[in-house]
């Protein structure tokens, strides 16, 4: 089966400032995740794959059609970005019916399609409501919705759960599980490390304008190494950190270095990870607040 997206040395500048340098990447059918820091290019590359931007050198396809063909490409995807793009003084079904003629659809199928999508995303009690009035999480799905009117074969994400609470943000989630199961590829750009873990079957680490480490959750936080047991005191003060293997020989071997000096000391064993893999691969802090949300 071809790939959804297939991406050869892409790059893109403004001005001296080198935003995409030689990028290659392939994604498979499925959930593939973009992380990185703000400021890697995650953005700018969801703009050259959906036709938005040119790039300045390197090619690129969607599902076997060449970015250079804007109109073909345009038929096979959608996208969400990072802000809900609905008219908040329609409602969720006018916001779809809209979408649906915009796109060519007669009056009866675009309220067709709209009825289906509100069945979808459970927004019936929602759907006559003005958008204003409505939750940012349930504006958020409307827009979500509204992305799928034309059912495309992949689906761009640029951060949608920025600013979502945590109660939302899963909903999100499993309407996204829910579009992958029907066939369609999604790309999510996320800053949140919990989102991509839990959503993505592939991800990539996008640093400097490259693609520096991709594969699964597991995957990566395999790159940092075994697990590690960490001695604190009472204080929860670390006080030494031992490497293992994570087995019951490598933990009492780990444990057996120690003097009795030791023995009022608290013991942990600490896997790595995806944080861990994330700041290893990009040299970048971790925005906590987004790591727990």
């Amino acid at each position: 089966m071809a790939s959804a997206i297939e991406v050869d040395a892409l790059r893109k500048s403004y001005g001296s400032a080198v935003v995409l340098s030689d990028l290659t990447l392939t994604v498979p059918s499925g959930i593939y995740s973009l992380l990185g820091p703000n400021g890697a290019g995650k953005t700018t590359l969801v703009n050259i794959l959906t036709t938005l931007v040119k790039p300045d050198g390197g090619t690129a396809s969607i599902c076997g059609v060449p970015l250079t063909d804007r109109r073909c490409v345009r038929q096979q995807i959608s996208v969400t970005g990072q802000f809900a793009a609905v008219d908040a003084l329609l409602t969720p079904a006018e916001n779809l019916v809209l979408i649906g003629r915009l796109l060519g659809m007669s009056a009866r199928r675009a309220r067709g399609r709209a009825d289906e999508l509100i069945d979808s995303f459970d927004l019936s009690a929602s759907a006559g409501k003005l958008v204003r009035d409505l939750s940012g999480g349930t504006a958020r799905r409307v827009d979500l919705a509204m992305s799928l009117v034309q059912q495309p074969k992949v689906l761009f994400l640029d951060e949608p759960t920025t600013g979502l609470d945590p109660t939302s943000r899963r909903r999100l989630w499993a309407d996204i599980r829910a579009l992958a199961r029907t066939g369609t590829t999604v790309l999510l750009t996320t800053q949140y490390l919990e989102e991509a873990e839990a959503l993505a079957d592939r991800i990539g680490v996008l640093a400097q304008g490259r693609i520096v480490a991709e594969g699964t959750a597991a995957e990566l936080t395999a790159r940092i190494g075994g697990e590690e047991l960490v001695l604190t005191t009472g204080d929860g003060e670390v006080v030494r950190t031992l490497t293992t293997d994570g087995t019951a020989g490598g933990v009492a071997a780990a444990l057996a270095q120690l003097g009795s000096d030791a023995a009022g000391l608290h013991v942990e064993l600490r896997r790595p990870t995806l944080e861990d893999a994330f700041a290893s691969l990009t040299g970048s802090g971790i925005d906590r607040e987004k790591v727990a949300a």
